[in-house]
């Protein structure tokens, strides 16, 4: 019985673990690939018919591997090969669920044969990308394999690369022996979804000698910027490479900066993208701050409804108590009335206060009525009137407000009249005393609440004039960003009389 053909990896394979189909999910192909038994896989193929052949070698275990992937992976070139044979474009680039199809996985351990036997069956392979526009070449240029950098005939002629641009000439020169291999212009300098290309990669990751033989190839530009703003030399000095910056130097290759101080038209472009992207952030910011701003504002408004509608509330409750207490004051004055247990004096009447004729007793008596009449308006008014915009409740506070100043000096002026009968003539002077103490203390309280009345409509007419003036200046949403708040500041204060 002959020995099963086992393939000869071309370099040190990865090491063979205790094969688990059922656990890796593998089909029999992928055993036969993964242990480099050529023969078996020459007979599963030969014995699978034309349309089960194709689902068989597209069939992915769970890493989401084909069959082909596998034996490039472990490096069989002779079971590569033979599986090239059937393989076509599609299911040849079948990714697994790294992002690497068979291409990728060879260049990235540098096995220059799988590559020329993929390539020499498949050059469209070349033309792949994994998840984040990465190339081969890319990945060849991470690891440092020098050798695959510089695989002849990658890519075929007249195909696209993975940006869609067409390729040109490839390989060798015609009747040419033993020139440094070519790789065209468009995968060279293709980019992965950084905007670098191999060379950035390169570069960054400290690879003299894949650098070299990219420099190598008259197609490569050195000048390609990346995303990021870099080119190669950029890259290898912001890694530190002194190595990798030394041999760019050497080429002539030159920084963004001195690229874009050498070309007015990309400084131009430039220029106006950063303007653009200012202008956007501004307008952004400016939005932003206008939320912010009719938030603030909304939730203002409220706090100052509130504040108003506590203010009618208590209102309303001093107004009913100094009607209460001028109502009950007319009956309870000192020295009582005519009638009842002290009888009725000569020329009296009966009810009449003991003291009707006295002069501090009429002022009571005037102003007392007074501060009642006024404080039972007011209640009829807040019970009665319901008003709903904010600037009409405003004025009618302000109008209900001085009625209860007026209120509160007339059942003041009551008392402190009142309080010289009580005292007698002989207490006079502690009348007196009462009588400026309670003065100056309302003079006092009514003068700064008429300061605060002033002051807010002052500020309220500098306000409007402002917004006219600064809606008659510009629309702009600049100006409107810069004025919103500080209207808002001016608006709205923490404390303020009506």
């Amino acid at each position: 019985m002959d020995s099963p053909v086992v393939g000869q990896p071309n370099f040190r394979r990865k090491k063979m673990t205790k094969q688990l189909t059922g656990k890796r999910d593998d089909a029999p192909l992928h055993s036969a690939a993964r242990a480099g038994n050529l023969a078996m896989v020459m007979e599963i193929l030969t014995e699978t018919n034309e349309d089960d052949l194709q689902g068989l070698l597209s069939r992915q275990n769970q890493a989401g591997e084909t069959a082909l992937y596998v034996a490039c992976e472990y490096g069989y070139v002779d079971v590569v090969g033979e599986m090239m044979k059937h393989y076509d474009a599609s299911s040849a680039g079948i990714k697994a669920k790294n992002g690497y199809d068979p291409l990728h996985v060879a260049a990235k351990q540098g096995d220059v044969d799988i590559l020329k036997v993929l390539l020499g069956a498949i050059p469209e392979l070349s033309m792949t990308a994994d998840l984040s526009n990465t190339t081969a070449l890319h990945t060849a240029a991470t690891q440092g394999h020098v050798e695959v950098v510089g695989t002849p005939g990658w890519p075929p002629d007249g195909q696209e690369g993975p940006d869609g641009a067409p390729h040109g000439r490839q390989g060798p020169e015609p009747g040419g022996g033993g020139g440094a291999p070519t790789v065209l212009p468009s995968l060279v300098n293709s980019v992965d979804s950084k905007g670098s290309t191999a060379l950035h990669v390169a570069a960054r990751k400290g690879r003299p000698q894949a650098v070299r033989r990219l420099l190598e190839m008259p197609e490569m530009d050195m000048k390609v910027v990346n995303r990021a703003g870099e080119t190669a030399l950029d890259a290898a000095e912001k890694e530190g490479q002194a190595e990798v910056m030394a041999i760019l130097l050497e080429h002539g290759a030159e920084s963004a900066r001195a690229l874009k101080a050498a070309n007015p038209a990309r400084e131009l472009k430039q220029t106006v993208s950063e303007i653009k992207h200012e202008v956007q952030s501004q307008l952004e910011h400016t939005y932003q701050t206008r939320r912010r701003v009719q938030g603030i504002a909304k939730r203002l408004n409220k706090l100052h409804a509130e504040g108003l509608n506590n203010a009618i509330n208590s209102t309303t409750v001093v107004a009913v108590l100094i009607a209460t207490v001028a109502f009950a004051a007319i009956f309870t004055v000192p020295g009582e009335y005519a009638g009842g247990q002290n009888g009725i004096p000569l020329g009296a009447y009966p009810g009449e206060a003991n003291i009707a004729h006295n002069v501090a007793f009429m002022i009571f008596f005037v102003f007392d009525s007074i501060s009642l009449f006024i404080s039972l308006a007011v209640v009829v008014v807040q019970t009665s009137v319901v008003v709903i915009e904010s600037k009409a409740k405003k004025r009618m506070m302000a109008i209900i407000n001085k009625l209860m100043w007026v209120a509160c000096v007339f059942i003041s002026v009551s008392f402190l009249a009142i309080c010289f009968v009580v005292v007698g003539p002989h207490d006079r002077s502690l009348a007196i005393w009462v009588t400026a103490i309670g003065t100056a203390i309302l003079a006092t309280t009514l003068g700064t609440m008429s300061y605060w009345v002033i002051a807010h409509r002052m500020e309220s007419r500098k306000l409007s004039r402002l917004r006219r003036s600064s809606l008659s200046r510009s629309r702009s949403c600049s100006i409107s960003a810069v004025s919103d708040p500080e209207l808002l500041t001016n608006e709205y204060k923490k404390m303020y009389a009506i």
